[in-house]
């Protein structure tokens, strides 16, 4: 006969293995999930351009933010964290992502929002290099799941411009 001991080390791997093949399931089950999340992201007005005391260059802005990441959500979906990043080149970087706003969305009814909003991060660059730049607005999402791996993704709005003069 076995001790109480072994008997409750073996229910207790049964447990521990059950709960991991669960688990796998879950993440696996994710790999079917074809998600057509839609975003628009607009520039309404630029509020300020202005170069700062250390020589950089500042930009405030009004943005009309409006999504639809229903799809994002199945039975696995913990949460989904969304940004929205300006994204420009520059002669010292060739790529530069600046983040704007932020939210984490924690259920499919609150996933289909529209909010109009100033940026909430500031949009500063090293140098006066903002004046008449280029730039594209990027919204940005990772699903974090309840279990398995975080998948990330984004639609980029591109031919936004700012204004060549300080305001």
């Amino acid at each position: 006969m076995h001790s109480f001991g072994y008997r409750a080390n073996a229910l207790l791997t049964l447990s521990v293995t059950i709960l991991a093949i669960m688990c796998a399931m879950a993440s696996f089950s994710d790999n079917f999930n074809s998600p057509s999340p839609s975003a628009s992201v607009e520039v309404l007005n630029i509020n300020r351009l202005q170069k700062l005391s250390n020589g950089d260059d500042e930009v405030s802005l009004t943005l009309n933010i409006s999504a639809d990441l229903q799809s994002l959500f199945t039975w696995n979906t913990k949460q989904v964290f969304v940004f929205v990043a300006a994204e420009y080149e520059s002669t010292k970087n060739s790529f530069n992502q600046v983040s704007l706003w932020d939210g984490i969305i924690p259920s499919r009814e609150h996933a289909k929002f529209w909010i109009r909003t100033t940026n909430k991060y500031r949009l500063t660059d090293q140098g006066a290099n903002l004046r008449g730049k280029d730039f594209n607005l990027t919204l940005h999402w990772h699903v974090m799941p309840k279990t398995g791996k975080m998948f990330a993704d984004k639609i980029v709005m591109t031919g936004y411009r700012l204004p060549e003069e300080y305001r």
